[in-house]
């Protein structure tokens, strides 16, 4: 099965995806906070490590979820949906 483009979606569709994005990106964008927050508080306390490399491994996720959150917003607001 093929990914459908934003604009294939329908109105409700594009309407749960929408809310369901926004919710997993701010989780991802607060867990990724607190990843930098221990680690900083690790390097600190123990030098540095290399789990200090995961938060910065995750970073590109939040930002290609952002970019998809943007366009899921802009096609709302091409339909009207607001």
């Amino acid at each position: 099965m093929r990914n459908k483009l934003i604009t294939e979606y329908t109105d409700e569709e594009l309407i749960n995806n929408e809310k369901k994005l926004k919710i997993l990106t701010v989780i991802l964008g607060a867990s990724i906070i607190l990843l930098f927050s221990a680690t900083i508080v690790l390097t600190v306390i123990k030098g540095f490590t290399a789990i200090m490399i995961v938060p910065i491994c995750i970073l590109p996720l939040l930002i290609i979820n952002i970019i998809n959150w943007r366009g899921f917003k802009k096609e709302k607001e091409r339909r009207n949906l607001n």
